[in-house]
């Protein structure tokens, strides 16, 4: 276990459970419709003790479910549970920098289709005023748990008037 889960700061927290190396991979590809074991195994190139690993890790993280598809030999295929169902949009944001900033040669490998038939770029917005959310425009505040500690010592430390 990495100290993430030590900090007392919600990005550390995700990143104990997602930001291993492989996770957003395999949380993309699961999204994408890759269930089974030797799927995805295939599909990310990713060594079946790893593989095995990571998903254990988010299962228990309750992330990811287990469903069985086959009796004998039991074998199961692995689906985004609520949670990895709302890590989906955090996920495509990442992939929009990517687009912008590191892009492969020949292009963004994937495009996004919105329900309504466009195509799209993920942009944060605030819920209220519809305006974009980014670095310029936010402005980060103590919550009820900041606390001083690792990951939190900003905003638990006295604001100067």
């Amino acid at each position: 276990m990495n100290r993430f889960g030590e900090m007392h700061c919600s990005i550390a927290q995700a990143v104990g459970v997602i930001g291993e190396p492989w996770t957003p991979l395999i949380l993309r590809d699961l999204f994408l419709g890759v269930r089974r074991f030797d799927e995805l195994a295939q599909d990310l190139g990713i060594s079946r003790n790893l593989l095995t690993a990571r998903l254990e890790r988010l299962v228990e993280a309750g992330v990811v479910e287990r469903r069985p598809y086959q009796e004998r030999p039991v074998r199961y295929e692995y689906h985004l549970a609520e949670a990895g169902r709302e890590i989906v949009p955090a996920l495509i944001t990442l992939m929009a920098w990517g687009d912008k900033w590191s892009t492969p040669p020949g292009g963004p490998p994937a495009l996004l289709v919105h329900s309504c038939g466009q195509l799209f770029t993920p942009v944060v917005t605030c819920p209220h005023c519809g305006g974009e959310a980014d670095a310029d425009t936010i402005t980060v505040v103590g919550g009820p748990g900041a606390a001083q500690g690792p990951g939190t010592m900003v905003l638990a430390a006295p604001r100067e008037s």
